[in-house]
């Protein structure tokens, strides 16, 4: 099983440990993945300290429940951590999907031909 980069922070070393033995039990996971896994770990992270973050204003933000601030001129505008939160959610999705970790992604994986699969088999069943 692949290390964790140093680069990655304590979060993104959580959820490394947490999904590589089911990757790598599943055959989902080589060395070439490191980069890829790296990532959406790192995004896993920045959603978790995101959303960490909006709820601890949340406590004091009465009002809004943290979804909305106020700019220094006093205009109110969605707070800057919903778009961390939501952005870095999506790119977790995108790279989770590639390592077939939702319904669908397993679904489209399990649809395609295995390596072993004949040039001639691997053309009837897309047929």
């Amino acid at each position: 099983m692949p290390k964790p980069p140093s680069h990655l922070d304590a979060y993104a070393i959580e959820e490394w440990n947490y999904i590589t033995p089911s990757l790598e039990a599943i055959g989902l996971l080589t060395t070439i993945d490191g980069t890829t896994l790296a990532a959406y770990c790192q995004c896993v992270s920045r959603w978790r300290q995101a959303e960490e973050a909006i709820q601890r204003m949340k406590a004091r933000d009465k009002l809004t429940s943290a979804l909305m601030i106020k700019t220094t001129n006093g205009n109110a505008i969605q707070n800057p951590l919903i778009g961390v939160a939501n952005r870095a959610m999506n790119m977790a999705i995108r790279f989770a999907a590639e390592f077939g970790m939702s319904p669908a992604a397993r679904a489209r994986l399990a649809s395609l031909p295995h390596e072993s699969t004949s040039p001639d088999n691997r053309k009837e069943s897309y047929f």
